[in-house]
């Protein structure tokens, strides 16, 4: 087994809200994020670049989730940090946070976004090269109160694309006939059947789960697949995963996504509905167990003598 090696980084408050509060949030925002249908729109600092990063999420939907869930000065982890936007949203939020890659690439990428702070940010932001699954060793038991995540979905991404979704002619983008690896590491998700994906997820959080502070929530992005014909439920595979992990099921929140989607020509008419996945995508909110009530007790006392 091996020896922690935790990251030097904090996870104090930094705001004077009143003890038991779960974020900074105004009862007004509070009460628009009840509404589980959620629309973003990205800005000129969003990687859409496929090149890049072939999966990305606007730093909007990233703000949103930190907003909700954290106050000032908490960390925020992302496990599969991918191209950093998670990173940029804590640093826009005044939020300490972490990210995780197996790909030096995309480390380098996510760290190159944040290397500017604004004077007003008070707090790090850093993405480390590692495997998910040493998270536990890397990160100070108890500290983190948010993990905000896209993970890659399965190996949805290892075929060509046919871009059937567009109208005719746009079908021949630069995109068309395309294989959007994230890597052919056999650690990577990406390389995993839906099952096997399944099963790496819940090992991964089960491992992770002593990072977590009290309160703390996990929401993960992820959307369903067409693969070989057929509908592939990953958002199934995740809520299978994380409870199999040991973390409770809270919350799903819709991601509108109609309002970023173009020129979408008709699919299966006029003999198969089939809705159109790029349109909407899923958040799922999870928290671990809660401790044992002797153990909160402890630790409150230990608090205390602290």
């Amino acid at each position: 087994m091996q020896a922690p090696d935790f990251i030097e980084i904090s996870s104090d408050r930094l705001c004077e809200c009143k003890k038991g509060f779960l974020s900074c949030i105004e009862a007004r925002e509070w009460m628009k994020n009840q509404i589980g249908v959620w629309q973003f729109m990205y800005e000129p600092r969003d990687i859409r670049d496929k090149n890049i990063h072939p999966a990305v999420f606007p730093i909007a939907m990233a703000k949103r989730v930190i907003e909700q869930f954290t106050h000032k000065g908490e960390l925020v982890l992302d496990p599969f940090v991918g191209s950093g936007t998670t990173m940029v949203a804590a640093q826009d939020l005044d939020r300490n946070a972490l990210g995780f890659d197996l790909k030096q690439e995309y480390v380098d990428l996510s760290n190159s976004r944040v290397s500017e702070p604004p004077a007003e940010c008070h707090c790090k932001q850093m993405a480390v090269c590692d495997d998910a699954r040493n998270i536990v060793n890397r990160v100070a038991p108890g500290t983190v109160k948010l993990a905000f995540t896209s993970p890659p979905y399965a190996n949805i991404l290892n075929r060509e694309r046919k871009n059937k979704s567009r109208r005719g002619d746009l079908r021949q983008n630069e995109q068309f006939g395309k294989v959007e690896q994230y890597s052919q590491d056999p650690r990577d998700l990406g390389t995993l059947d839906a099952d096997a994906f399944e099963r790496e997820i819940s090992d991964i959080f089960k491992k992770m789960m002593p990072v977590f502070s009290d309160k703390a929530h996990i929401l993960i992005n992820i959307t369903d697949a067409w693969i070989d014909s057929k509908r592939v439920p990953l958002h199934i595979n995740i809520i299978n995963a994380m409870r199999d992990a040991g973390y409770e099921f809270r919350n799903t929140i819709i991601w509108d996504r109609r309002n970023l989607v173009n020129k979408i020509g008709i699919f299966g008419w006029p003999s198969s509905y089939i809705t159109m996945g790029t349109t909407f995508e899923y958040i799922l909110d999870f928290i671990p167990p809660a401790p044992p009530k002797k153990t909160r007790a402890k630790a409150k006392a230990q608090k205390t003598e602290d």
